[in-house]
């Protein structure tokens, strides 16, 4: 199967760089579940979108190319192209990461214990024909409210016979017979609407037993880079969103991170290398932590005109705004009902469905705190940065007490 020809066609580079950034975010996501879940079938829908991703990347750069008439143009959007070119490498790192399972070029059992315990998982599930979801929008369905599910992306076959990708669907998305639904959420409830929209049971993963210390080192330290990776892409956008030079900085300590982190994983799987009975099982190991290592250096790549001092271009930042995912600032003001609570106290994300990605404490100093967890106290001057719906925006400015800044 030969990639489809691509020509030139007036497209919006807002839009085409909005679906970039959904895209990319949705490719690190999948790729890291087929490896933990071993899920060839997750691991095709991510070579899928990846083709995608070339085709959106070369209309972005032939767009640019045709809007640049004078060396002020050419100035101006050579730090799209860098956008651009970031994007591309994070969709090409995930498309290696899934080639570890297509491929099978080895991982060791290990890998699926790092399955956080009694957290959401990842499963990709056909809409059947005589499934009760068929010709019923999300919002009808409420899944996510009644079970703790929810859809995350949708795959659908259109009468041309492309494939078309629905990230971050809403609650006016309808589910259609022969949807490919990517459902994340807690087992239990995967079970019931992975059953009631294929009509097969759902047959869960069991992970095996703890591996030797020095694999289970590194294999923690795998998903660890995985963490921040993710991280540092959030927070990369939201520095150019801003204009954020503090942000900025974080996304390069957490590239930092990451390096030295690829250094200590690679001690211990030489370390363990020498105590498995085949020490070739641990090369996807090995091309995971190259892969993750990429699409750090791909963050920094997007927030690097940020530290440099150079605005970013209007259309980065309207294109990062209109995305499906929405990157907000707030200031906790005082006597909201965030000021001087926990993040968990709050319980934030199942009441807003906003993820807090940073927080900027007030005051002298002004330092970041990134990766903020349930016990992460706000205080009344913090500046929040959270990702997620745009419905959780109004919802989480009530509770800080502030209008969400969407970077206007």
């Amino acid at each position: 199967m030969y990639p489809e020809d691509v020509a030139y066609e007036p497209v919006s580079v807002k839009a085409v760089l909005a679906e970039m950034k959904d895209t990319a975010e949705l490719l690190i996501d999948l790729s890291y579940s087929a490896v933990l879940l071993g899920s060839d079938e997750i691991a095709r829908e991510v070579l899928a979108l990846e083709e995608r991703m070339d085709i959106l990347q070369l209309q972005a750069r032939m767009s640019l190319l045709m809007a640049a008439r004078s060396p002020e143009d050419a100035e101006e959007l050579a730090p799209v192209l860098g956008v651009v070119g970031a994007a591309e490498k994070i969709s090409n790192a995930a498309g290696d990461i899934a080639k570890v399972v297509i491929e099978d070029m080895g991982l060791p059992d290990a890998i699926r214990s790092a399955l956080p315990e009694a957290t959401e998982i990842l499963v990709r599930v056909p809409v059947a024909v005589d499934s009760p979801y068929h010709g019923h929008s999300l919002g009808d369905l409420n899944l996510e409210t009644e079970t703790g599910v929810r859809v995350i992306a949708i795959r659908r076959e259109q009468a041309t016979g492309k494939r078309r990708w629905i990230t971050n669907p809403d609650h006016e998305s309808v589910l259609r017979s022969g949807d490919i639904l990517l459902l994340r959420g807690p087992e239990t409830g995967l079970a019931e609407v992975y059953e009631r929209a294929s009509g097969n049971p759902y047959e869960p993963i069991e992970p095996p037993e703890a591996p030797i210390d020095d694999l289970e080192r590194a294999v923690d330290s795998i998903v660890l880079m995985k963490n921040m990776s993710e991280l540092a892409v959030d927070l990369a956008y939201g520095a150019v969103l801003f204009d954020s030079e503090g942000v900025a900085e974080e996304v390069a300590e957490l590239e930092a991170e990451v390096d030295a982190l690829k250094s200590r994983f690679e001690a211990w799987t030489l370390r363990a290398a020498a105590r498995v009975e085949d020490p070739i099982a641990l090369r996807g190991l090995m091309h995971l932590a190259v892969s993750t290592e990429v699409i750090s250096d791909a963050a920094l790549e997007i927030s690097e005109g940020v530290l440099h001092g150079l605005a970013a271009h209007p259309v980065v930042a309207a294109a990062v705004k209109e995305s499906d995912e929405v990157i907000v600032r707030l200031t906790v003001t005082p006597g909201s009902d965030l000021a001087g609570t926990t993040i968990g106290d709050q319980m934030v994300q199942t009441e807003t469905g906003m993820r807090i990605i940073a927080v900027r404490r007030g005051g002298e100093g002004s330092d970041w705190v990134v990766q903020p967890g349930p016990t992460t106290e706000l205080r009344a001057g913090d500046v929040i940065v959270a990702k997620g719906t745009r419905a959780g925006t109004t919802r989480l400015g009530e509770l800080a007490g502030d209008q969400p800044d969407a970077g206007e």
